[in-house]
């Protein structure tokens, strides 16, 4: 298995991160994040499966959109182009992008906001640690990019590669509405499409109580199309 970071911030833990965010790391394009990704991916033998969550499920159909990976799971992904944020997911990001120069400047989730909108689901004392363990800024532009479309369009109907795509009815960040606009985008493509509600789970199912269901359907769909 292989974790590629992001560009500005390989090697570093989320502590380092926090106590000083490399510079530049605020207008870092989903472009460049998805060049440093190909590059990484196309070191390899073979083409890989390829999951992302959130903004990560949004670069792996970017990812896709350029031929590379050989199938892919995209946990509750952030929006591609062409996929309209329902009044949820516009209400959740709308302090992110009204912030003065905003696309220049990382954004961090505090605390309160983070267990509020991003891990609904989880116990305090889960969330707490996650926090603190890993939670770290994210690129303001990229916020940007997916809100006005710039950067995140992708061309389902030349997709090969199967894809499945999941939502979770809990989640205030990327709600079931958003996922499934995605899935229908996508279902344009010959290659095999699929769709996976998960049932009283937040944005953050990749970790709150109850991810391996998650992580057993995302594998298992890989399998079966392997």
């Amino acid at each position: 298995m292989h974790t590629p970071s992001w560009p500005l911030i390989e090697a570093k833990r989320a502590a380092e991160i926090n106590r000083a965010v490399p510079e530049g790391f605020g207008s870092l394009t989903l472009g460049r994040i998805v060049d440093h990704l190909q590059v990484a991916i196309e070191r390899l033998a073979e083409p890989p499966m390829l999951i992302g969550h959130s903004f990560g499920g949004l670069l792996v159909q970017l990812l896709l959109d350029r031929g590379v990976g050989a199938a892919a799971a995209v946990i509750n992904p952030a929006p591609i182009a062409g996929v309209v944020p329902d009044a949820a997911a516009i209400s959740a990001i709308a302090p992110i992008l009204f912030r003065p120069a905003g696309w220049l400047r990382p954004y961090a989730f505090d605390r309160e906001r983070f267990g509020r909108l991003y891990a609904t689901g989880a116990p305090a004392d889960l969330v707490d640690r996650v926090f603190s363990d890993w939670v770290i800024p994210a690129p303001g532009m990229i916020f940007h990019q997916a809100a006005f479309r710039a950067g995140s369009r992708v061309q389902p109907a030349r997709r090969t590669q199967p894809l499945l795509i999941t939502a979770s009815d809990c989640d205030r960040l990327i709600t079931p509405g958003v996922a499934r606009a995605a899935f229908r985008r996508q279902s344009r493509a010959g290659a095999p499409t699929e769709f996976h509600q998960f049932a009283g789970r937040s944005h953050l199912l990749i970790a709150e109580p109850g991810w391996e269901e998650v992580a057993d359907v995302a594998l298992g769909w890989l399998d079966g199309v392997a």
